[in-house]
């Protein structure tokens, strides 16, 4: 059986690939998970987000969910909490709070920012557009399809040590309101000097701010959770060429710190009492271990650490024992202008049926899609390491004709020589070539098969054949790290997974 016991009350949710792997649906089944194992309800007293902001978007229990952890579904978890190492933006924090409480998901008692938390605001999201139009607009270089929700350059504001955390809104308003003002000032002085935004564009970067959170917030709009003046953002643009209404800025900015006052703490504490109380914390991490901004590849990768270790950074604990479970698909997917050694023909089928069901949660943005990168993932078993693998969207390889399917086991270079993982040196990697095995398919709809022995022989093969390509990378042709397949998804719904894989002996021997 997959489900082996936990060995750690601290356990970290990750990605195993480029982003996208479905990493929110584990939260409910992680849970669900502890309280059969101890008979306890409660067992789990923490999940908290661990890195990025609401860049990075989860569906959980049949919600979407960008900044908020995905523990906001279950109402056993006493608290939800938002770490040091995220960058959050207090609006994008209560347009997505006040609809899910009016849902009747009990948020106001539970969430908790900490004190450190990084304030994420208007002056990031302009400047997000604004290297995005540096890029293309005076680089000639092509756009690397960023959200736009202002991620990077928070980021860039704390190693410039120019950091505005949560805390500080316990300061006098005449200090906080200065320290906007400065950052907001700072801001528009980059955008017009070293960007070289035009004032055409700048003018634009309001109406485009506009036009995305109204569309993404129309269900509240609707409800009518909020006046569609919420999202107008046309509000800030203030007077000449490079106009910005700051006092309307800090005046917004500062209110929502102050609705979400009540709700910063010293997370390190409550991660403490926790831990002494015997529950278990859960770290949702955002993004994957590909996407890193030190273990992947510049500039195609987050601003923000992104595997396990930075749950301790972020919750402010000591290194200690922690249980990681890494997320990927049944094939990959990537957004932006990553090299995608992997993907599939476009014309092809199989890759015309998954580009349907493949957008991104947070942006919309189409997803490319290719085969199963088995170097990658055990690369980031031999260097990050992880307990268990979880394995999603299984049920979307089924082809009608059944088809073959592929498997990157190695790559190849221009001389012929055979790569048995992932180069450091991106120039380099961008000459490789993949390698497959190809398996065969099969044609039967698995979306309701709930045992692995009711799959069709040739999807337990292949995902067998995938596990230990991913251990074959990570042992190099020695011995391998341990590793179990905890749960196989067979479609979107909470319930549409397996959790019954054999133990890795018996699965390897179905490879």
């Amino acid at each position: 059986m997959a489900l082996t016991p936990f060995s750690s009350r601290l356990i970290a949710d990750v990605g195993v690939s480029m982003g996208d792997e479905g990493k929110g649906r584990l939260i409910p089944e992680v849970i669900a998970e502890i309280t059969e194992q101890t008979g306890h309800h409660d067992s789990v007293g923490i999940v908290m987000k661990v890195n990025g902001g609401a860049n990075s978007g989860h569906t959980a229990g049949g919600l979407k969910l960008n900044l908020l952890p995905a523990g906001v579904v279950d109402g056993s978890v006493r608290w939800l909490a938002i770490g040091s190492g995220v960058v959050a933006d207090p609006r994008k924090a209560l347009w997505e709070l006040k609809p899910l409480e009016a849902k009747g998901y009990k948020l106001w008692e539970r969430l908790v920012f900490d004190q450190r938390t990084m304030v994420s605001d208007l002056s990031h999201r302009l400047l997000d557009l604004a290297w995005e139009d540096y890029r293309v607009n005076v680089l000639k270089g092509e756009a690397r399809g960023s959200t736009g929700r202002g991620i990077t350059p928070a980021y860039l504001d704390e190693v410039g040590q120019m950091q505005i955390f949560y805390g500080d809104i316990h300061d006098a308003p005449e200090n906080i309101a200065k320290r906007f003002r400065e950052r907001l000032e700072r801001a528009v002085n980059v955008i017009r000097h070293v960007c070289q935004v035009s004032p055409e564009s700048w003018s634009g970067f309001f109406d485009t701010l506009t036009n995305a959170e109204t569309r993404a917030n129309k269900e509240s709009i609707e409800a009518g959770i909020f006046p569609t003046s919420e999202f107008d953002f046309t509000q800030f643009r203030g007077e000449g060429d490079y106009g910005l209404n700051v006092d309307r800025v800090i005046e917004v900015y500062m209110g929502a710190l102050q609705e979400l006052e009540k709700n910063i703490a010293d997370v390190r504490e409550l991660v403490i009492a926790n831990q002494q109380a015997g529950k278990y914390l859960v770290g949702e991490f955002g993004q994957s271990y590909w996407l890193d901004k030190r273990a992947g590849f510049s500039p195609n990768v987050t601003a923000s650490h992104t595997f396990t270790p930075e749950l301790f950074q972020s919750a402010g604990i000591p290194a200690q024992p922690v249980h990681t479970i890494g997320c990927c698909k049944a094939y990959d997917t990537k957004v932006g202008t990553h090299i995608f050694l992997t993907q599939m023909d476009d014309e092809a089928p199989l890759t015309v049926a998954l580009k349907k069901i493949e957008f991104g949660v947070s942006t919309g943005r189409q997803r490319m899609v290719g085969w199963f990168d088995a170097v990658e993932k055990g690369d980031c078993l031999r260097y990050g390491g992880y307990q268990d693998l979880v394995m999603n969207k299984l049920d979307a390889l089924t082809q009608k004709d059944g088809g073959t399917l592929k498997v990157c086991v190695a790559y190849q270079d221009p001389e012929g020589k055979v790569v048995k993982g992932v180069p450091r040196e991106d120039s380099y990697r961008k000459t490789l070539t993949p390698i497959y095995e190809e398996l065969e398919g099969w044609t039967e709809d698995i979306s309701t098969v709930r045992s692995f022995a009711d799959l069709p022989a040739a999807a337990q093969r292949y995902v067998a054949f995938c596990t230990k390509a991913t251990l074959d990378i990570a042992g190099r042709g020695g011995s391998h790290p341990p590793l179990n397949v905890r749960y196989v998804g067979v479609g979107p719904d909470p319930s549409q997974i397996i959790k019954d894989v054999p133990e890795i002996s018996e699965l390897l021997k179905l490879a």
